[in-house]
């Protein structure tokens, strides 16, 4: 049975609705919700001793619950005779104070202020349907009565789906109709309801607001609200922030509606930010949905929380971490959700209960509703996030100093650029011991940790220059500081170097040294400049390193190399390296590029500055560690691979020696070996 219309036009006319309650008979028409859905927001803004009108009643129940909780001074008005007639038959005995009326809303018959309330369930919707001359004018007459039979004071309380145009001659009309307009979300109202045209009986819903316009005699200043989320009211500035905040609220509902209806296996995962009504500019929490194909033995659906400071892990920060762990947790669907820096978190019990309609609406079909959703973690504390410092730099923008609690509750402190969160900029392990001048043991930096599995496959590069370097002493750049942790641990493993650090943001320097335990003196120094420039400008004074390393990011994320920037790989550039580290020195370069055409052409470049280029692909990560010279003791590449492993094992015996490592072998030599290629 056709009962909504094929066409949006078919709205506004009295022959369908004749038509459609012909057809419906007595079953209530309850597209927008029905008095338990709608009772918070009707509550809010009408009360009993209210003179109320319902516009466009319908053979709605509407009227009848609020005149069986008490409101009993309602008068209902349709265009619709037809119903008209039906509706007085039903309530002549049960409600007799309650009036019916055939009237058209646009030309009503009632005297000025007549009514405190004007309720209106769906009729705005059914009369704009669209925006021609004809209904614009119709609906601003409807708009110019609503005012006339209003007291002052009174209200217009409208429930809508609020299409775009709708709510832009709403947030239009009435601030200049002297008016105080308020738009608020039903959050219970259209859930499992749907249309021939747009089923949704599958538990997906429909985005019903509500419009409350408030009449007033003078307002010299317009007033906007808007309520989304929960029972937080936020007052704004401008029409547009409503009409923003409504788009993004119908835009999200529309993804979750595409979730309940359907799997994304094969498809890209669909992230959403969540944010506490308090406060719009910072997510409190992101949601990665992903789906896979049903596999015997799977669960339909859960969400996996992720601890708090943990969400850079490449489990967790990467679709592909995140695809290994919906495979592991064995979920058809899972949503990973992720804890965002600058909020607090009580415990795991609370976030729970905060998410969990967030989590409900993002459920496919199959779990039933008022089905329990299983919460995922790792451990059962929510995670540890303390702010130790935060800062401006003039280049990179404000960042963040933080102390997180990983894995069997180690202590790890982060420097985090806000304008990329996503990416940890550098990292340090914490560890507990006397320092001079305290009885109790203190936090310090652990110089034996590296944050990242290349820094100590450029370690053993270094290594290897300092084994040829016949003068016995070995004088190293470093391209790039950050934290400083790859030059820290050079510095406390390799006693023969000395370092220079080059770094273009001063800022970071003074983080490397307050923070994260960078000690600069005879043997370490940092450099501030740009690295291109520190390269000319070394070249041209005859400068000599017996290892030159670039350990420098790309901030242009439009290119397929994240590591080093295009520019530091150009022709002059490579010369100038090749000047630097002369006949016997060696180039260590940290390369991450995904685009597999670039890597040809770096690998191409690299080749016309040196005679022998070997590398080394790190296992677990995207990092490719090229080593460059043109001293001839590393011709063959046998050459190469056993001065490589003698290297690794000194910096393996260093290690030790220095007390870095308890571990018997920090490089693999059996495996970094088989893996080096020319």
């Amino acid at each position: 049975m056709n009962l909504l219309p094929k066409s949006t036009a078919d709205f506004g006319s009295t022959e369908y609705w004749n038509s459609f309650f012909r057809k419906r008979g007595k079953q209530a028409f309850e597209w927008y919700g029905e008095y338990p859905e709608l009772c918070t927001q009707l509550h809010q803004y009408i009360k009993p001793k209210d003179e109320i009108l319902v516009v466009g009643c319908g053979n709605s129940k509407l009227s009848m619950d609020l005149y069986d909780v008490g409101f009993k001074k309602i008068t209902n008005i349709d265009i619709s005779p037809v119903v008209i007639k039906q509706m007085q038959e039903a309530n002549r005995l049960n409600r007799p104070e309650m009036t019916w009326n055939q009237m058209d809303a646009t030309a009503m018959t009632f005297p000025n202020e007549t009514f405190s309330v004007v309720l209106d369930k769906g009729t705005l919707d059914a009369l704009f349907t669209d925006e021609s001359t004809t209904v614009v004018t119709m609906v601003r007459n409807y708009f110019a009565e609503i005012g006339r039979v209003l007291r002052p004071a009174g209200r217009y309380v409208c429930i809508s789906l609020l299409q775009e145009h709708i709510l832009r001659e709403v947030v239009s009309h009435f601030p200049a109709a002297h008016f105080m307009l308020r738009i608020v979300r039903c959050p219970e109202a259209g859930k499992g309801r749907g249309t021939e045209d747009a089923p949704n009986a599958d538990g997906s819903s429909l985005v019903v607001f509500a419009i409350v316009a408030t009449k007033l005699k003078n307002m010299p200043l317009r007033v906007l609200e808007v309520g989304l989320a929960g029972s937080h009211i936020e007052r704004v500035q401008r029409p547009e922030e409503i009409i923003a905040a409504v788009a993004a609220t119908q835009k999200a509902a529309m993804v979750c509606n595409g979730l309940a209806r359907g799997s994304i296996a094969g498809m890209a995962e669909v992230s959403l930010d969540l944010f506490s009504p308090s406060d719009k500019e910072r997510p409190r929490y992101t949601i990665h949905v992903l789906d896979q194909a049903p596999k015997r033995g799977n669960g339909k659906y859960a969400a996996f929380i992720v601890p708090q400071g943990r969400e850079t892990e490449w489990l967790f920060a990467t679709p592909a971490g995140r695809r290994k762990l919906q495979e592991s947790a064995k979920f058809d669907r899972l949503a990973i959700v992720t804890l965002h820096r600058g909020h607090l978190y009580t415990d795991l019990e609370a976030v729970k209960a905060e998410l969990a309609e967030s989590v409900k609406s993002l459920a496919p079909q199959q779990v039933l509703q008022g089905a329990s959703i299983p919460y995922l973690s790792i451990g059962a504390e929510v995670g540890r996030r303390e702010t130790i410092h935060t800062g401006r730099s003039e280049l990179s923008g404000e960042y963040v100093v933080e102390e997180i609690a990983g894995e069997n509750g180690r202590l790890f402190r982060r420097l985090v650029f806000l304008s990329n969160q996503a990416v940890v900029q550098s990292e340090a392990a914490l560890k507990m011991a006397r320092v001079r001048g305290s009885r109790a043991p203190q936090k310090v930096i652990d110089a034996g940790y590296l944050a990242c599995q290349h820094h100590l496959f450029m370690t053993v590069g270094v290594q290897l220059a300092a084994n040829m370097d016949a003068t016995g002493s070995c004088p190293i750049a470093v391209v790039g500081l950050g934290g400083g942790g790859l030059c820290t641990f050079i510095r406390e493993c390799l006693k023969k170097t000395t370092i220079t650090a080059v770094e273009i943001d001063p800022e970071v320097e003074q983080i490397a040294v307050k923070y994260f335990g960078l000690t600069l003196d005879a043997r370490l120094r940092v450099v501030i400049a740009d690295g291109l420039q520190f390269l000319a400008d070394e070249a041209a004074r005859g400068a000599h390193y017996s290892a030159l390393l670039f350990d420098v990011d790309s901030k242009d994320a439009s290119v397929g190399m994240s590591c080093p920037p295009a520019a530091f790989l150009e022709r002059e550039v490579l010369a100038n390296v090749r000047k630097l580290t002369g006949d016997c020195g060696l180039f260590v370069l940290n390369l991450v590029c995904r685009n597999e055409a670039l890597r040809e052409t770096t690998v191409e470049g690299l080749k016309r500055a040196y005679r022998y280029v070997l590398s080394y692909q790190l296992e677990e990560d995207v990092n490719e560690i090229f080593y460059c010279t043109d001293n001839e003791r590393l011709k063959e590449v046998t050459n190469w691979q056993e001065l490589l492993r003698t290297a690794a094992d000194d910096v393996n015996k260093l290690a030790r020696k220095e007390k870095l490592t308890l571990e018997q072998e920090l490089v693999d030599l059996s495996d970094f070996i088989t893996a080096l290629k020319i």
